[in-house]
């Protein structure tokens, strides 16, 4: 995921969590503009670090991504701005990417 998105000259910045407790630390620490969140991680998964960081941030944009799409209604129930699901990236994220930001990606 990070090979995709640096390739994208569009995105200025990317930064890899490898839990869901270091994606809210990310987050508190670099208030990023979109975060990509895996639904299933260590740690706390990636609905719970949703909930956590739409709470305290609810301007950060969180996309969630996981292999299984029946995980979309959970996503958009913890606060997730929109999901992708993995097997239709990198064409659906693109997409995502650009409804959830207003920007061209």
């Amino acid at each position: 995921m990070k090979a995709l998105l640096d390739a994208w000259h569009e995105i200025e910045e990317v930064r890899e969590a490898a839990n869901g407790i270091e994606a809210v630390q990310l987050a508190e620490e670099f208030l990023p503009d979109v975060i990509l969140m895996d639904a299933r991680m260590p740690g706390i998964n990636g609905f719970d670090a949703t909930r956590l960081i739409k709470a305290r941030w609810p301007q950060i944009k969180v996309v969630i991504i996981s292999m299984y799409p029946e995980f979309q209604a959970e996503a958009l129930s913890a606060g997730a701005d929109s999901f992708v699901s993995k097997s239709d990236l990198p064409d659906e994220l693109r997409k995502t990417l650009m409804d959830v930001t207003g920007k061209d990606f």
